[in-house]
């Protein structure tokens, strides 16, 4: 973007999305003190643009007018004009698109533009993206700027009027306790309906176009099928919704053929042509899901899926200091995609016409164009097909298909590269190391566990500071109280990990953000909010309980205190938990499949799932975890503790008292007699598995 003589207020931001700003001729500030106290004095509206640095739209508005001059002229003179990363302050991106939804009728996106009232950050008009001229019913941006700023100057009255009714629907959003709700599983098999009801039976996921990975639908689909084995009456519909999804997804252009990783979502019905931004907050979850699905079904689909995820992770994901990097861009040159799209000649170039065919016959090359007369890959033929058609077998296929992958992923790298977001976000790092920590456990890869564990020992000792977590760090800085996600899903994690090696001091700290959740997020009367009690004021402070594009904070936070609460015996977890549950209630009756999360939490709540602690000298652990039986069994929580371990609370501080080691196994508080020997062991789960 075209510099300006001197860089505006954005330009030592950790924000890669505000650095991006900084040479526009806009006087932009950081969302701060000093800018709306300055919107007060001069009684200026303030015009709060919101966005993310990977976003496509946001590099468009900012081409067209925040980097105009005239444009630029006119948001100076008339407004103060403050710029936020939704993903650095998701705070201030739920309360503002919350009232965008209630004063556009609509949902809203990104970029997201707000006029607010100066002396109380009111918004009193809205949208999102606005072109330089009209165009498809949206104002040119200019005339909206004086007209917008006109209304503010002579519709005093009104405007106060609607602020009141707006700070009054918000306020109307958190939910009410309602004390004598009852929880049954009744949401839970609504649920199981209404995604078996939008469900695309020949290309996977649920409702059409665009389509999103949807993982906490998947995950409690899988949820439901594990949950029936015991029955005798294994949901399989349940466990095909949720594999034909991530089949199809897999074997889609969303996932990246060459390179692994999963982008942000579909824009058409069968998982072809994505929104190419990758975003790690998608890649964790996913990441444990082709791990699940592996272990639900042995298929080797779902597992290379899992390592190449892995692997893209790893290698370009991953700062040198351990934390997780954002996201990669959409674009690059100046163009959505081009990073990742092949004509058919520059294929054939690299391959030679013996390779070419096969390659082009698996990766649809054969075919017509895709994207803009150019290909992006997504898997046509399966493997045993394409190997009979070209008169070699599997093994010769497979080994060619990797050979040609390779090198085209090895000249694609050439390319002018998409640009990254190298700014750490603990929550989202959070949902990664659970990813990696998974893939750890379930695929028995080292270098997954060492990853994660790189990312969790940067975020102890750059983002823990005095019992209280930050939600950002990059180039050295680290600052912003974190928020409710960040908590919930770092605990979470740190439950995941401790399954994949026993490490006491991460026990210490889940105890201390489950801790932190209590005191600084929990409402007496149910749920936790989003922000801290001591957050900067503003004008909501929102309880979220459904899901969005991540898991809601308040159902991941009440399934890791339910099993931190089970497994140190430690009862104000399990009833912050049950309180969170019961103010839920109304909302996962009337909507259950916008609640995945917390449907979770209320299936370990209804059918506490089992934790099972092995105590045993270091040497004999192994043999322990062979007794366990393979595959998915979400609700089983393993630790293998060494016996040397002392000043363990609850389930964890049973000691051996014998050579060979003990295993306890419990469900929920009822806990069954010790196991003396990994047969037993292995007899006892496998009982419970048939029970």
């Amino acid at each position: 973007m075209p510099p300006t003589a001197a860089p505006n207020r954005l330009a030592n931001a950790t924000s890669p999305y505000l650095q991006q700003h900084a040479h526009n001729p806009v006087d932009w500030w950081p969302w701060c003190a000093e800018a709306l106290e300055q919107a007060r004095r001069k009684d200026r509206p303030i015009l709060l643009s919101v966005g993310y640095s990977a976003c496509h739209w946001c590099h468009v508005m900012a081409h067209e007018s925040f980097e105009d001059p005239a444009t630029a002229a006119l948001m100076n003179r008339l407004y103060v004009n403050i710029k936020v990363d939704r993903e650095e302050r998701p705070d201030l991106d739920r309360i503002y698109q919350s009232a965008h939804q209630l004063l556009a009728r609509r949902p809203g996106g990104w970029p997201l533009t707000l006029f607010l009232t100066p002396d109380d950050q009111v918004p009193f008009f809205s949208g999102t993206y606005f072109p330089p001229e009209p165009r498809h019913g949206l104002p040119a941006f200019r005339d909206l700027l004086v007209q917008i700023e006109a209304a503010y100057r002579s519709q005093h009255d009104p405007i106060r009027q609607q602020n009141q009714a707006m700070l009054e629907a918000l306020a109307g959003l958190n939910p009410d306790l309602e004390t004598d709700a009852g929880l049954d599983g009744g949401p839970l098999e609504q649920a199981r309906r209404q995604l078996a009801d939008s469900f695309d039976n020949s290309d996977g996921g649920f409702g059409g176009a665009p389509k999103f990975p949807h993982c906490g639908s998947l995950e409690l689909l899988l949820h439901r099928w594990a949950a029936s084995i015991p029955h005798g009456e294994p949901d399989g519909a349940a466990l095909h919704m949720a594999t034909h999804t991530l089949e199809r997804m897999i074997l889609g252009g969303i996932n990246d053929q060459l390179g692994g990783g999963f982008c942000r979502y579909s824009v058409d019905d069968r998982w072809m042509i994505p929104h190419f931004e990758k975003m790690l907050y998608d890649n964790g979850p996913l990441l444990a899901l082709c791990c699940d699905a592996w272990q639900a079904t042995g298929r080797e689909l779902f597992r290379d899926a899992g390592l190449a995820t892995a692997a893209w992770v790893m290698r370009e994901m991953q700062a040198p200091e351990g934390g997780y990097y954002s996201s990669l861009d959409a674009d690059s040159e100046g163009e959505e995609g081009r990073f990742y799209l092949w004509g058919r000649e520059q294929v054939r170039d690299l391959l030679g016409a013996d390779e070419y065919p096969l390659f082009a016959a698996r990766f649809g090359l054969d075919r017509p164009a895709n994207f803009e007369d150019r290909w992006h890959l997504h898997i046509q033929r399966d493997l045993p097909r394409l190997a009979r058609a070209h008169g070699i077998d599997e093994a010769q296929a497979a080994a060619r298909l990797e050979q040609a992958r390779i090198r085209l992923l090895t000249a694609r790298a050439e390319r002018p590269r998409p640009g990254r977001d190298e700014k750490v976000l603990t929550a989202w790092n959070a949902l990664m190391i659970k990813g990696m920590a998974r893939a750890a456990r379930v695929l028995g890869r080292t270098d997954c566990r060492d990853s994660a564990e790189r990312a969790l020992h940067f975020i102890r000792t750059t983002l823990w500071r005095d019992g209280r977590l930050l939600a950002v760090y990059k180039d050295g800085n680290a600052h912003l109280m974190a928020y409710l996600d960040d908590y919930a899903y770092l605990l979470d994690a740190l439950l995941e990990l401790l399954q994949t090696r026993w490490a006491r001091p991460d026990l210490d700290l889940a105890v201390a953000l489950a801790e932190a959740l209590l005191t600084h997020f929990a409402d007496p009367e149910g749920g936790f909010y989003f922000t801290a009690h001591d957050h900067e004021p503003l004008i909501h402070r929102p309880k979220p309980l459904g899901d969005d594009s991540m898991p809601s904070g308040n159902g991941v936070a009440a399934h890791a205190l339910l099993r931190l609460g089970h497994l140190l015996g430690e009862t104000r977890y399990r009833e912050a938990a049950e309180r969170t549950l019961r103010l839920a209630g109304p909302h996962l009756r009337q909507y259950p499949q916008a609640h995945a999360a917390l449907l979770i939490a209320l299936e370990e709540w209804l059918f506490p799932g089992t934790s099972l602690v092995i105590r045993a000298d270091p040497a004999d652990l192994e043999a322990w975890r062979t007794a366990i039986p393979n595959g998915l069994a979400p609700r089983r929580l393993v630790l293998l503790v060494p016996a040397g371990e002392q000043d363990l609370p609850g389930l964890l501080g049973e000691r051996p008292g014998r050579p060979g080691g003990v295993a306890y196994l419990c469900s929920g508080t009822h806990c069954a007699p010790p196991l003396t020997t990994p047969e037993a062991l292995g007899q006892a789960l496998a009982d419970t598995a048939t029970a």
